[in-house]
């Protein structure tokens, strides 16, 4: 639990830096499946963190200027109802349809954005609760460290093993 904005804010830019290497691999490697990583290649990893990254970014925007966020209680309806695959597997969907060039300039975009507005966010409505904080931590710190095999498995087999 976080009691300071700043606290979060310099872990999560710690815990995304790592994945920063993606975008020294190749359109190629970034495109190539790793068993390792459940079969992903590096821009479907891309388009997982950075789709929950633009989640946690509505949800900021909201908290911005209201006290609560209908993108949050929406995303939750949606995870109870549909399931957490069913979501993954269109956020996937989605960004399959975008060029290699738009995933690298999201990738490079959204995660700066989403730290700009929460720093712009009170922290009494999110540092200072426990909900709205343990969902930026959810889509954020918690979130690269649950995929952080992946990557070292993606960068690995890019390095040629």
């Amino acid at each position: 639990m976080y009691l300071d904005a700043l606290s979060f804010l310099d872990d999560e830019r710690d815990a995304w830096r790592p994945y920063e290497a993606l975008l020294e691999l190749s359109d190629d490697e970034l495109s190539r499946p790793v068993p390792e990583a459940h079969g992903w290649s590096g821009r479907d990893l891309i388009a997982h963190l950075v789709g929950w990254q633009l989640v946690a970014l509505d949800i900021a925007r909201e908290l911005a200027v209201n006290e609560t966020s209908t993108t949050l209680a929406q995303v939750d309806a949606d995870w109870e109802a549909r399931g957490g695959e069913v979501i993954n597997d269109e956020i996937r969907a989605d960004w399959q349809t975008r060029s290699i060039g738009e995933v690298r300039d999201e990738f490079v975009r959204v995660a700066g954005e989403l730290r700009g507005y929460l720093t712009v966010v009170p922290e009494s409505r999110w540092i200072k609760n426990s909900v709205h904080q343990r969902a930026f931590t959810d889509e954020t710190l918690d979130h690269y460290d649950e995929h952080r095999p992946d990557l070292e498995a993606i960068l690995k087999a890019s390095r040629g093993g």
